[in-house]
């Protein structure tokens, strides 16, 4: 029940599926969701438009809805001099996107809650982030913000209107984000440069505190060292991921990982728990435990997935979006420990616990405002060893965290967050052998599938049985990455329809004419079409189809998906020399690119032990630039290079083509690990 009920009679927030804008529902501030209602109402009211833009698991979002939000003399404020509208950024990245670049084009700098002014036709001429109630150590507080722009409204609009113009036409120009040329490999060496420059070689990780798990600069390191020959990417991968599972941002008993660190050290985590980042730091540890063979990242893969599978699945398969930080009001609750719980709950057993996960009795836990330590724990590991240990005490304790008041979850379902779920799952469970991923990405699939599209066409949100708002660039890219994994871990053909024909709707509505992808629809009701090339927390959507186009090109045949490829990388070409290390993921793809394509074609009986002696074979090794299809009645139409490729005299036969050049069919395990290696094929 959101706190507000039976205090404050409910806005026209009421009705909406968003967790996040159902905590304001019972606001006194009379907010509106985006609508062409609430803009006609400023437009007769004569009004500006105060928009305000958050999620539900956004720390900083919840203090001010308490403070200000939730205040009947804010509420007046705004209601006397604005239209509210109130956005969940989650499930409208495009509306973020478009008013985020109005914040950073004043300032400089972003973040959420976002607070931003608009005149009734969506002009921006103000924007903040977290505002107080009132003004204080240089900050505006709302209540002033709302009289200073009442009072220019009412007598000097000509400013406001100047301001709203200039201000638009620099978000529409920020938004295009063309920059035509050639990425070469340049651009992809001048990354790997730029990340070793801001690596922190003690701890991991890039960069000062707060410290971002940023998993698609790891996959692209991982790409960079294997290609190029190149240890030390995969050393700087190996300490950052190290450093991770040991530290706090990992949630040592119920596994996955918290946001963010807001330390150097990843010991003291910011603890919301996101779905996009389970996913791809599942992918992460996956592919280096792939690279390297140490069991670690395999297990923290493993712990990754069980988390997922326990607590953030719907009952019909799909996979919720976030879990908050905060329990009971304050941040970190559910998570943390005094040293007389600890010891009660474990008895004999609790000194070599406290001593591995760096227990103290006056607690290492800091209070976030006064910095003071404040008598409890988070559980991160002292030692490289420790985490193999101690099983039997970590489920004791995460059965006693189990009886706390749980953090709110955010259950909606969005396109794009599953899509990267079934794609890591998928690949984790080739890689690891583990079939409960694969069904669980299977599951996820099919529910995103089956309820979130409407004529063919993806749907973003989903939630309590209802889907609606047109998909994005990143629900189609995301979804036909996960849907491409799941073939290349399943060889079940209609996966791999499903993705080409998602793949060809994408490239219907989001493709621009000069190359790159735009993140809305046509029709998207905004003062710019958004196009984003950076990675932020995600992979660009940019960056994801790129992926997507050379992978479908290399399984189907068609070279013309390579062509669009290229046109993504030509499109961004600029941007990606000024800033090659802020879109690691698109260069990426440019690397796999630029390294010769190797196709695998199994055909014969999928059961039989030679089948499941080559796919073994196939799991071990790390190849990013191969993609392995299995030939059965559907594939043929797919990938029609495929349909003379048979088995041969009954025998599980396979067939390797590099650089556009096919071996003889090989159907002996010697031979296919030689072609693997990039060396002659074995003689008798």
């Amino acid at each position: 029940m959101n706190r507000h009920e039976g205090m404050t009679p409910a806005n026209h927030l009421q009705g909406e599926s968003s967790p996040y804008l159902q905590q304001h529902a019972h606001n006194p501030v009379d907010w509106y969701p985006w609508s062409e209602e609430a803009f006609a109402l400023a437009r007769l009211q004569d009004k500006p438009v105060f928009l305000s833009i958050g999620y539900s698991t956004c720390h900083w979002c919840h203090v001010m809805e308490g403070e200000s939000f939730s205040d009947a003399e804010v509420g007046e404020a705004l209601n006397r001099s604005f239209i509210a509208i109130k956005v969940d950024r989650e499930e409208r990245p495009d509306i973020d996107a478009v008013y985020m670049q109005a914040a950073q084009t004043l300032s400089g700098g972003g973040g959420w809650p976002l607070n931003v002014l608009l005149t009734p036709d969506k002009q921006p001429f103000y924007a903040a982030t977290y505002l107080p109630k009132h003004s204080r150590f240089g900050r505006m507080g709302i209540i002033e913000l709302a009289g200073r722009v009442s009072d220019l409204w009412q007598n000097d609009r000509q400013r406001i209107d100047r301001t709203a113009e200039s201000l638009t036409a620099a978000v529409q120009q920020g938004m295009a984000m063309a920059a035509p040329g050639r990425v070469d490999g340049k651009a992809v060496d001048a990354a790997f440069r730029q990340l070793a420059d801001s690596f922190d070689a003690t701890h991991g990780g890039f960069g000062p505190a707060p410290k971002f798990p940023s998993p698609h600069r790891l996959l692209f390191l991982l790409r960079y060292g294997v290609l190029k020959q190149q240890p030390e990417a995969i050393a700087m991968v190996k300490k950052t991921l190290a450093g991770m599972q040991q530290g706090g941002i990992h949630d040592q008993l119920g596994g996955g990982f918290h946001r963010y660190a807001t330390d150097a050290q990843w010991l003291l985590p910011h603890f919301e728990k996101m779905l996009h980042d389970q996913a791809m730091l599942l992918m992460a540890y996956a592919e280096a435990w792939q690279v390297t063979g140490e069991a670690t990242f395999a297990a923290t893969a493993r712990d990754i997935a069980t988390y997922l599978l326990r607590d953030m699945r719907d009952e019909q398969g799909g996979f919720y979006a976030a879990e908050d930080a905060d329990s009971e009001g304050v941040e970190g609750k559910f998570y943390v420990w005094s040293e007389a719980e600890i010891r009660a709950l474990l008895g004999g057993d609790a000194d070599a616990f406290i001593r591995a996960y760096s227990v103290h009795g006056k607690g290492n836990f800091h209070d976030e405002a006064s910095g003071k330590l404040t008598g409890e724990n988070i559980l991160y590991l002292s030692n490289d060893d420790a985490g193999t240990a101690f099983a039997a005490q970590r489920t004791k304790l995460l059965a006693m965290r189990e009886k706390r008041v749980r953090p709110f979850r955010d259950d909606k379902v969005l396109a794009d967050w599953n899509g990267l779920s079934i794609a890591a799952l998928a690949m984790a469970g080739r890689m690891l052998d583990e079939p409960a991923m694969l069904t669980a990405a299977e599951e996820a699939a099919g529910f995103v599938l089956r309820h979130m599209q409407n004529k063919g066409r993806l749907l973003h949100r989903w939630r309590h049985g209802h889907a609606a708002i047109a998909g994005h660039l990143d629900d189609y890219a995301a979804m036909v990455w996960g849907l491409i994994e799941l073939y290349e871990a399943s060889f079940d053909s209609h996966w791999l329809a499903e993705a080409v024909r998602l793949n060809a709707e994408m490239l219907r509505r989001f493709r621009s004419s000069e190359g790159g992808f735009y993140l809305s629809q046509e029709d998207n009701g905004l003062i710019a079409r958004p196009m984003q090339a950076f990675d932020g927390a995600l992979p660009s959507g940019n960056a994801i189809a790129m992926h997507n186009l050379l992978r479908l090109s290399r399984l189907t045949g068609d070279t013309k998906l390579e062509k669009e490829a290229a046109g993504i990388a030509d499109h961004f070409a600029g941007i990606a020399g000024q800033a090659p290390s802020g879109m690691t993921h698109m260069l990426s793809a440019v690397l796999l690119a630029g390294h010769p394509a190797q196709e695998i074609v199994f055909a014969g009986e999928k059961d039989s032990q030679s089948a499941k002696d080559m796919l073994e074979l196939m799991r071990s090794q790390y190849h990013p630039h191969t993609v392995v299809l299995w030939q059965d009645d559907g594939l043929g139409e797919l990938a029609p290079y495929t349909r003379g490729q048979k088995s041969l005299d009954g025998k599980l036969t396979v067939y390797v083509c590099e650089d556009f050049q096919c071996q003889l069919p090989v159907t002996d395990i010697r031979v296919l690990r030689s072609l693997l290696d990039g060396s002659r094929p074995a003689t008798e």
